[in-house]
């Protein structure tokens, strides 16, 4: 068993593994409850960002799976907020100095990129919608390393 983080982009979800960094992308067509089942078939906990709010809910309506009755469900948003951070995954990646390659790609970039990869079929633009995305995840779990040390330093806190 293993853990593994899950962002979803557009019409898209991405999800890597604690371990080896194994990444899994579905797009489009892909998506579908059997495959998102496959991908997590060993995974015990699902780490997201706002997860509990969007990710598991357009999951549910969209696949009719409630993931949360597969594994277990743990929203960082929520850790950030027990120590007084705010924000997007964005600001609080730069407020923590997690680095990202696509700096100058956010949430609405990556609804242009998807627009415009299904109006061209252009891969270019898909490529490089699925690398933010693949940021998104990894540095998920990056970001839960920074509040595990961060709260693990305070008493009576662990993530």
């Amino acid at each position: 068993m293993f853990e593994a983080y899950l962002d979803i982009e557009t019409t898209g979800l991405s999800l890597t593994d604690g371990k080896d960094h194994k990444l899994i992308q579905l797009v489009d067509e892909e998506i579908t409850g059997s495959n998102l089942l496959e991908a997590l078939q060993d995974v015990e906990v699902i780490y997201t960002y706002n997860g509990s709010r969007f990710d598991l809910p357009f999951i549910k309506m969209s696949l009719g799976m409630d993931l949360a009755r597969h594994c277990k469900h743990h929203d960082l948003m929520l850790d950030c907020w027990k120590i007084n951070l705010y924000g997007g995954l964005k600001a609080l990646e730069a407020r923590l100095g997690i680095k990202r390659q696509l700096a100058n790609v956010n949430g609405a970039k990556a609804i242009e990129l998807w627009l415009k990869y299904k109006a061209s079929q252009d891969q270019n633009f898909l490529a490089t919608l699925l690398k933010y995305n693949e940021e998104d995840v990894l540095n998920l779990k990056s970001l839960k390393e920074e509040l595990s040390y961060i709260l693990n330093s305070q008493p009576g806190e662990k993530v």
